[in-house]
């Protein structure tokens, strides 16, 4: 990726101005990208018959406007700001200081400080607090659409919404409309999430090429990080690396556990990547200096079996019910350590839909339909029950008109599949 002078642009170092001159932004119209996304959200609030929709979901807002800020941060602090959202109107309230990291964002027509209503920000006060924010909020709602509106909700404390519903608002969730919206990409969005991949995949290389024995896995997983973050990625959002007998079971998170001879590398990139979008595939490292075994070779046969098998039947008009019909069985002997899901959606975190296996479908599963546009994320996990190791792999693709389009391009490890 190409350095920047950033020097030689001085007269505006705003935070839009640097997004969309930044390296991984060439040949992207993030203008066009943020407009979709706005447009997308208001055609589900028709879609659903939601008059106006409060966002408290950091991602959420970075969809709908294109504006970040403090992105972990107000995810578990939420509401730290939020967006009031209306089919003519897109208000900001910003976090205490920050309403200058909103300039020039033509998806936002009003900054607004906000109001904290929660524990931390009001203390034994937050009752108050609640009422007193419910009750401006529903001012301004009814100026914009009238008295009595149906007003979608996300992440707000249950006494802010109980007293926005005593203000005479009809509440409902805001998650099907913001998921429904956001499940199709547009061609200028793809390039977005493409510029991510690479990234990430830049990051994973440094990663593999690091791999020895003597590393704790913390130490080999920061190399990831390192390279995400200096190549302009935001964070990755799990720390899902794990080597030798830590790879099975699934979801033993990154540690100061050593590396050993000869063992598996598990990895789940999970990373939040350039403009905010998710770049999600996961790879099975051997740490040598030996070849791999017939057992570790035959985990990563397995798995890389099941990503292809169903990876293969994903296409446009596929039900849900009919990929979990038509997808790969799991043997046995792997059933019970199964990854949770058999594919999932993707775009700036994991997202609708949801596809889940055969088994699961009866009592986990819903129906739906795969459409284009839709990026999908095509797991599998390998590993006994009580056995030694496991393998993870995944894929991400890109559903088209006429079939699929692979997206995640980092190799598979020859060794292991020989």
């Amino acid at each position: 990726m190409a350095n920047f002078d950033w020097h030689a642009e001085r007269s505006d170092l705003s935070d839009l101005a640097l997004l969309d001159r930044a390296p991984e932004s060439e040949g992207i119209d993030l203008h066009a990208v943020r407009h979709y996304r706005l447009a997308r959200v208001r055609a589900e609030m028709v879609r659903y018959g939601v008059d106006a929709l409060i966002l408290s979901d950091p991602i959420n807002i970075r969809y709908a406007t294109g504006t970040r800020n403090m992105q972990v941060f107000c995810q578990r602090n939420a509401p730290s700001r939020y967006l009031l959202l209306t089919a003519s109107k897109s208000i900001l309230f910003e976090f205490t200081g920050c309403l200058h990291l909103a300039d020039g964002f033509d998806t936002v027509d009003e900054v607004r400080p906000a109001s904290t209503a929660s524990f931390v920000a009001a203390g034994p006060d937050i009752m108050k607090r609640e009422t007193k924010w419910a009750a401006e909020m529903n001012d301004l709602i009814t100026e914009l659409v009238g008295a009595g509106a149906t007003v979608g909700l996300e992440r707000l404390n249950a006494g802010t919404a109980l007293a926005l519903q005593a203000c005479g608002l009809r509440i409902v969730d805001a998650q099907q409309a913001v998921e429904m919206a956001r499940a199709i990409k547009s061609d200028e969005e793809m390039k977005c999430i493409k510029a991510s991949l690479r990234a990430t995949e830049i990051g994973v290389e440094k990663l593999r090429s690091a791999i020895k024995p003597g590393l704790t896995e913390n130490q080999l997983w920061s190399v990831l990080h390192q390279s995400v973050i200096e190549q302009n990625g935001d964070y990755c959002e799990t720390r899902l690396l794990s080597a030798g007998q830590r790879t099975n079971p699934w979801f033993q998170e990154t540690s100061s556990s050593l590396i050993r001879e000869n063992e598996l590398i598990a990895l789940d990139t999970d990373v939040v990547g350039c403009h905010g979008y998710y770049s999600d595939f996961s790879r099975t490292f051997h740490a040598g200096p030996d070849k791999p075994n017939e057992t570790q070779k035959t985990l990563y046969k397995v798995a890389h079996e099941q990503v292809h098998h169903n990876m293969e039947i994903i296409k446009p008009g596929l039900s849900f019910r009919e990929y979990a019909n038509q997808a790969w069985n799991i043997p046995e002997a792997y059933y019970d350590n199964r990854y949770y899901l058999s594919a999932h959606g993707c775009g700036m975190t994991g997202e609708y839909p949801y596809l889940y296996h055969h088994g699961d479908f009866p009592h986990a599963g819903y129906d739906g339909t795969i459409e284009p546009g839709m990026t999908l994320c095509v797991e599998s996990y390998i590993g006994a029950a009580g056995g030694t190791e496991g393998v993870k792999l995944e894929q991400q693709l890109l559903v088209t008109r006429t079939g699929t389009e692979l997206l995640s391009r980092f190799p598979f490890e020859d060794e292991l599949l020989t």
